[in-house]
């Protein structure tokens, strides 16, 4: 069967939260309606004219693309430009676009850790850190008997949850005490007649992100008619995300070894190596695409290198001076990886949703740029 074609964002918002793009980014449903009937998908690098072409041929119904198509504004939609042609096709084969860009770059299990599993990454940490998570405290009183049902409702809705750990909630007992007014329905005791009742205090914390979905899960399980809980901000935070990443090889290596390393992993043609070939390389930084503008940043970290795309003469000047080496692995050797990756997740998704909807992805595409 097909799907709508929000139920397929939903899924890829899960991977990578919208909230994680940066300011500048255009990210979400490019072309097409959250109504959208999908029964094929195909995930691609880039929107181009073959890609769209082979997803026509393919009775393709929505694109999920890195690389947005639409990233600045634009006040015509001239059909004898570049742009314009490509949603001129879209548009006339009802071929919705979404697009995940720097979110995917930031969330965990994208770009960049998909990058960092390539290149055999060990403690692997964000580089940057451009969004943490606001925590809530959850308190709520429940009779003794229901703790164990609020205590999995919550949890399965994602309260507690600490480093490798889930679930995580500490738990005392007391006494809990209400009179039942005129119109109540009491779970427990009678109208005008004061209780007292053993209860146990269930306290968990979760991001402020999915507070309404703890608490709406823990209303439907709580055995009372009016549920008494409390709900705290707090000062400590969750989740770090950020470009790039950083992290440590199992065994150092030389660079020109590490660059070898590199080529091999992500099937390149070439790479560019800046910096001495013998120098010995374990901690490694990389950021997907584009990102020598983080250069600073890797040698402050200790990084013996940084592996990125597209760097310029003056960069590699900078890195240089700031006694760091680089490796250029190209924009989209660094970033073509997750396309199967995104795939696969869907398909994980597809199956466990029972969507029946076809899934593939751009194998053809290459590089723009080749030696001769």
């Amino acid at each position: 069967m097909s799907v709508k074609c929000q139920v397929i964002m939903d899924a890829i918002e899960a991977l990578a939260p919208r909230y994680l793009a940066e300011s500048w980014d255009n990210v979400g449903l490019l072309v097409g309606s959250p109504a959208q009937t999908i029964a094929k998908v195909m995930i691609c690098l880039d929107v181009s004219e073959d890609v769209i072409q082979r997803a026509i041929a393919q009775q393709v119904d929505l694109i999920i693309s890195h690389h947005p198509l639409i990233f600045k504004p634009f006040k015509n939609l001239r059909t004898d430009l570049a742009q314009g042609r490509l949603l001129g096709q879209l548009l006339k084969a009802n071929i919705a676009v979404y697009a995940a860009h720097t979110n995917l770059d930031t969330a965990v299990g994208g770009v960049n850790d998909v990058l960092a599993q390539k290149l055999d990454l060990h403690k692997v940490e964000p580089l940057t850190i451009s969004y943490q998570e606001e925590l809530v405290k959850l308190a709520v009183f429940v009779p003794v008997g229901y703790a164990g049902i609020v205590q999995e409702a919550i949890g399965t809705a994602g309260a507690g949850h600490i480093g490798n750990y889930s679930h995580c909630n500490f738990q005392v007992e007391g006494r809990g005490n209400f009179l039942p007014l005129a119109g109540a329905k009491p779970f427990i005791g009678k109208q005008g007649e004061l209780e007292s009742v053993d209860e146990i205090r269930i306290e968990t914390i979760m991001p402020q992100k999915i507070m309404n979905k703890v608490v709406k899960a823990m209303l439907k399980v709580h055995p009372y008619e009016e549920v008494a809980y409390d709900l705290y901000p707090l000062k400590n935070t969750g989740g770090k995300f950020g470009l790039g990443r950083i992290g440590q090889l199992e065994e150092s290596m030389k660079a020109e070894e590490f660059a070898h390393k590199a080529k091999l992993a992500l099937d390149i043609a070439n790479v560019r190596l800046v910096g001495e070939k013998h120098k010995i390389i374990k901690k490694v930084a990389l950021c997907s695409g584009s990102g020598a503008e983080f250069i600073g940043k890797a040698a402050y970290a200790g990084a013996d290198i940084l592996v990125t795309g597209d760097v310029k003469y003056h960069e590699a000047q900078k890195a240089l001076e700031s006694g760091i080496n680089l490796l250029d692995a190209g924009h989209f050797g660094t970033e073509m990886p997750i396309v199967k990756v995104v795939a696969t997740y869907l398909e994980q998704c597809n199956d466990k949703g029972k969507w029946q909807v076809d899934i593939s992805y751009d194998t053809l595409s290459k590089d723009l740029f080749t030696i001769v």
